[in-house]
């Protein structure tokens, strides 16, 4: 019976050795495998750290970018409002000569249909070259009255029936700059 005894502990001894060699097995392994998915979430974090620090950057060149774009056309604007007109204010200086040159003809004129004559030519020369420029005259005779194209001075009564509410006259002339209002038409309006 000693024997048996002895048998019977000695394969309870066997039987807890390989449990307990297998409970190191799976613990190895499960150290292994931790490890491993350690490993695998250190490589992710390294990647996603990597791709962060590359659109960071990349972020940041497109602001810095943008940045100068926007200076750059700000810079634009500002040089084109400041020397925008020097086209059309030169083109207007022959103009200024040409008044020049008829008021020294007033001192000395005998004839005043000629300075007449001249002073139309000069007035002339001025409005072909508002119309080259894309200034016309807002048309005012006999229209409705129209409050996006003229101002009201003053109101009178209507000479009859059919003039209610239109222009009788025209105080200051209005222009258009291509087909913008750039100065309203300043009219007398019958009521």
């Amino acid at each position: 019976m000693n024997k048996t005894k002895k048998e019977g502990q000695q394969a309870a001894n066997e039987n807890t050795e390989e449990i307990l060699d297998n409970k190191n097995q799976e613990t190895q392994n499960q150290e292994v495998q931790n490890e491993s998915e350690a490993k695998e979430s250190l490589s992710e974090l390294d990647e996603l750290k990597a791709k962060y620090e590359q659109l960071n950057d990349t972020y940041l060149r497109s602001r810095a970018e943008f940045e100068n774009y926007r200076k750059r056309t700000l810079a634009e604007k500002a040089e084109l409002i400041k020397n925008g007109g020097e086209k059309v204010l030169t083109n207007i200086l022959g103009v200024i000569d040409d008044f020049e040159r008829g008021l020294n003809a007033l001192e000395t004129a005998e004839n005043i249909e000629a300075v007449k004559e001249g002073m139309t030519l000069v007035y002339n020369k001025l409005q072909s070259f508002l119309k080259q420029n894309g200034v016309t005259a807002i048309d005012t005779k006999d229209q409705v009255f129209d409050t996006d194209l003229h101002e009201a001075i003053t109101m009178i009564p209507a000479p009859d029936e059919s003039m209610k509410g239109k222009v009788v006259d025209c105080v200051q002339k209005g222009y258009f700059l291509n087909d913008k209002v750039i100065r309203f038409a300043k009219v007398v309006v019958a009521n």
